[in-house]
Parts: C-alpha cells; sequence; structure tokens
C-alpha cells in the first residue's frame, strides 16, 4: 500500500486530523499535508502548462482548519504559487473564486472533511473547470509520495475575504428574480440551522441585507467541535433541530446547511422536511416548469415515486450511480450528446445546476427554494403543493453490511452477480431494467410492494442495502426473502438484517 493511499476519499482528500478519538490514529499529518500541498503544486502547473499560478485556500470550522490551511497556504508558495488564504468560507465559494471577475484564480483548495466528525479533515481541489476527478487525485497523491519539486522560487501569501462577494451574488439572484427591490423578502421569517459550521454567512449577509426576519435561526456561529449536533442535512437530530426551530418561530421556511455548505435541506412552514427524494421533486417541479422535458440526473436510491413525479411533470427521471461526482459527470455527459439535463443531484442533498457551472452548491439551492417562495407569496400557492402529487414510500430502510476481508470487491460483486441471477427465480421479483449500479429489484403488490437495492461501497469494506415498500409491513417481507439467500455468504455480516426480517 502506498504512503497516502488511505487519505484518498474519491475526488478529495481526507484523514484524521486530531488525536484523542480511541483507536483513531492521526494519519493527516504535517508531512502527509505538506506533501500533499506540493503534489498539487505540481499537478496544477503540469494540468496548466504555466509557472506563474494563483491558488486561493479556505477552510470550514473545524478546529484543526486554520492549522491545515497553513500548512498548505504556507508550502504552495515554496513551491511558486502566488497564493491567497480566504480564511472561513464554503466550499462552493472556493469554487467561485476560480469564475468570479476581479478574482480569477488558476486553482483553489477548501479545507474541509464536510459532515464527518470533528477529529477528521482533509482537502477538496479546484480548477476552472470544477472539482477534481478520483484520476487526479491519485496523480496528486502520486506527486506527494515522491520527491519531486516544482524548483520555483518561493512566492507571496496575502489574505482576502471572498465570502462578502459570494454573498453578494446570491443576494443579487434573489433581487433580480424578485423584480429588482432593494429588500424583496420583507415580510418572511426564514431561520437558518448552520450547525456550528461555515453556513451562518447566509442569515448574516444574505437574508438579512434582503429584509428577511432570521429570528430563531440556531448555532450560527463557526465552532469547530460541534457542540449542538453534526452539520448533516441527513442526520435525524440536525433535521430534528431546524424543524423546531422552524415551528417555534413559525417561520416560512427553514434552511440546514452540512459543514462546508456544499449541501443543504429545508423544512416548509408547516414542519414537514423538504430533504431526499422531496428535495430533489420541488426542483425538478420548478426546473421543468421553465424547461419542459429536461432530464434529472439521481443517484441509485431515490424511490419510485420520484420517478413517477417527474414523468407526471413533463421530465425525465435518468436514475444513475451513487457519488456526487458520478451524478454531476452523467449529466455533463448527457448534455454533451445533445441530451438537456438541467439538474444533478444526490439524495444526500448535493444538488448542481447546469446553470451554475454544475457546482454543488447548498446555498445556491436554497437560494433558487428562497426564490420560489417569494414567488409562491405573491402568487397565491405554497411550496408545498409544488410536491403534493408525490408518493412518497409507506416504508424504508437502510442496511449498512459490513464485509469481513480484506480483498472485499470481487467477494461483494459476486454476491450481486449470485443475486441477480436469484432474483430471477423469486416469484413476484423482478430486475429493475433502468439500474447502473448493484442489483436493484422489483417486488410486487404480493411480495412486499416495493423495492430493493443491494451496491457495494466503493472504498470501504461494506454493501449498503435500501429497502422501500408502498405497504406497511412489506420491507419486512421484501428483508425476509433476502435475509434467506444471504444467509450462505459467510463473510457478509447480515446480523442486522437478519434481526430486522425476524
Amino acid at each position: 500500500m502506498s504512503k497516502y493511499s488511505s487519505l484518498r476519499n474519491e475526488s478529495d482528500v481526507r484523514g484524521i486530523a486530531l488525536p484523542g478519538v480511541p483507536g483513531q490514529e492521526v494519519n493527516l499529518t504535517e508531512q502527509a499535508c505538506r506533501d500533499i500541498a506540493r503534489g498539487f503544486a505540481l499537478w496544477l502547473i503540469r494540468r496548466s502548462g504555466r509557472k506563474n499560478l494563483r491558488v486561493a485556500v479556505g477552510r470550514d470550522s473545524r478546529l484543526s482548519g486554520e492549522t491545515l490551511l497553513g500548512w498548505m497556504c504556507d508550502t504552495l508558495s515554496k513551491e511558486g504559487i502566488s497564493v491567497t488564504d480566504m480564511g472561513l468560507a464554503s466550499t462552493p465559494a472556493m469554487f467561485m473564486t476560480t469564475k468570479t471577475e476581479g478574482y480569477m484564480f488558476d486553482g483553489s483548495v477548501m479545507v474541509t472533511a464536510s459532515h464527518l466528525p470533528y477529529n477528521r479533515n482533509g482537502y477538496k481541489f479546484f480548477t476552472p473547470d470544477g472539482g477534481v476527478e478520483a484520476s487526479d487525485i491519485k496523480e496528486i497523491i502520486g506527486y506527494a509520495e515522491s520527491d519531486e519539486h516544482t524548483g520555483l522560487p518561493a512566492s507571496d501569501i496575502r489574505k482576502d475575504a471572498f465570502m462578502d462577494v459570494y454573498s453578494k451574488r446570491l443576494a443579487d439572484m434573489i433581487r433580480s428574480a424578485c423584480g429588482g427591490a432593494d429588500k424583496p423578502l420583507s415580510g418572511l421569517r426564514i431561520v437558518v440551522d448552520a450547525g456550528n459550521g461555515a453556513g451562518g454567512f447566509y442569515a448574516e449577509k444574505v437574508l438579512k441585507p434582503l429584509g428577511a426576519n432570521t429570528d430563531g435561526s440556531r448555532y450560527l456561529d463557526p465552532d469547530g467541535s460541534f457542540p449542538n449536533h453534526i452539520p448533516n442535512p441527513e442526520n435525524k437530530e440536525a433535521m430534528a433541530s431546524i424543524t423546531e426551530a422552524v415551528r417555534e418561530s413559525k417561520a416560512d421556511l427553514g434552511i440546514i446547511f452540512d459543514t462546508d455548505v456544499d449541501r443543504a435541506g429545508a423544512v416548509l412552514s408547516d414542519g414537514s422536511e423538504l430533504n431526499r427524494n422531496r428535495l430533489i421533486a420541488i426542483l425538478s417541479a420548478m426546473l421543468l416548469r421553465d424547461h419542459p422535458g429536461t432530464s434529472i440526473v439521481t443517484d441509485s436510491v431515490t424511490s419510485s415515486g420520484l420517478a413517477e413525479f417527474i414523468k407526471e411533470k413533463g421530465g425525465v427521471h435518468h436514475r444513475f450511480k451513487r457519488g456526487y461526482r458520478n451524478v454531476i459527470n452523467e449529466s455533463i455527459r448527457l448534455n454533451s450528446e445533445g441530451i438537456d439535463s438541467q439538474l444533478a443531484i444526490e439524495t444526500s442533498g448535493h444538488g448542481a445546476f447546469k446553470e451554475n457551472y454544475f457546482l454543488d452548491d447548498g446555498a445556491y439551492i436554497v437560494t433558487k427554494l428562497i426564490i420560489e417562495l417569494s414567488r409562491s407569496k405573491k402568487e397565491g400557492y405554497t411550496l408545498h403543493s409544488l410536491i403534493e402529487t408525490l408518493r412518497e414510500p409507506a416504508e424504508s430502510r437502510e442496511f449498512r453490511m459490513n464485509l469481513n476481508l480484506s480483498d472485499f470487491k470481487p467477494y461483494g460483486q459476486s454476491v450481486i452477480d449470485q443475486l441477480t441471477e436469484y432474483a430471477k427465480t423469486v416469484p413476484g421479483w423482478t430486475l429493475a431494467p433502468d439500474n447502473h449500479e448493484g442489483v436493484r429489484i422489483n417486488a410486487d403488490k404480493d411480495h412486499g410492494n416495493g423495492w430493493l437495492l443491494l451496491r457495494l461501497s466503493l472504498h470501504e469494506p461494506l454493501m449498503p442495502l435500501n429497502i422501500e415498500s408502498d405497504a406497511e409491513g412489506g420491507v419486512k417481507i421484501i428483508a425476509r426473502e433476502l435475509a434467506k439467500f444471504l444467509e450462505k455468504f459467510d463473510d457478509l455480516d447480515i446480523s442486522a438484517l437478519r434481526d430486522f426480517a425476524k
């Protein structure tokens, strides 16, 4: 195993940055961070074909953020890259430093580990073409593991603050969509739960200047120990927090971000959550009004009801693989082939619009929702009415089943292959025709009235299993049939599934 291979996480770098958690040893050391910074410098120079490069670096609120940012800035400057330290920022904002007039950096780096625990951290890298790919990370790590240097004379480190510029862009979007009024959100109460991550700026620098009442907002101040809850729209405690804030404040809308603000969720005025399939549905309904027939690319675990909803609204649901880079790249591919695709979005809340450089940006998503909220107030409808025909499952469950062997991918693929064949023999089961990942099986009304998806994790030795049903008790019916088949795989831990299926 190579020196830094354990730090590769698909299209970014992540590791353990702080000591103190039993069983977890720090692997994002100063040496590792400096080597990765040198690797990025070498990679960016080779990719651009130029040497006089400028890079912006920002961070979220994590306790280790300032230190990791300092190591990155110092090493890049020593390798001849002109560096600007942007301080506390969001991941989407750091990409926008490469696209905004007056900045136009050749690359940018965000110090973050997204929603992971406080002791983790990492680096996300951007060029003006977008976030780097998994293959690029592999190259950067390769350079990091070498002894190569750029050989350029040391450059400078400057400080700047980009979040004001980025926030103004979002505020101007709302003003423009609302007819140019200076305070178009006057009379609206919108609460934000930033979870002590980097998202507090949205209340202070976007909503308040537009006239919104943000009283009742929670945890806007950055605190990298995340003392209140994990900043994550998929976390039950986090969603309970913003739901409570909406109800207590009688807000028109509640907004929640993950730590680095590339994901978002929301809560409607009636206290109903707007995440996962519901978030995808409302964004699809909004887009299909202006882009009839467009393809909405989602990950593999979206519901059958969502597919029906998108079709009902005149769109095409294109279900693809898990992973935000996967859905984004698939949407880009469709557009390159002449098939219009305006949105790529995961159920996790990663959503990227064609109109916004296919950047997964939680703040951009909620900006679109707020524009729709303002419109709905003027025209006499509600946000909830946009998704009132969305058929939601009666039940849904996820199981994460460990694979107890080091070379787990061939074994996991064998499980999927054998289940694919087994499904053809089970009464009431049929293979989904539009599946791109693992095996997705539909169960008819007499055999669970739903579906299952079993897939193999890209990096971890586990197999995630999702089951949904349109009938009470249906998930258990599907789980029982599946558990019976999986019993023969000794290196797959199905204990949780077995216990549930009893």
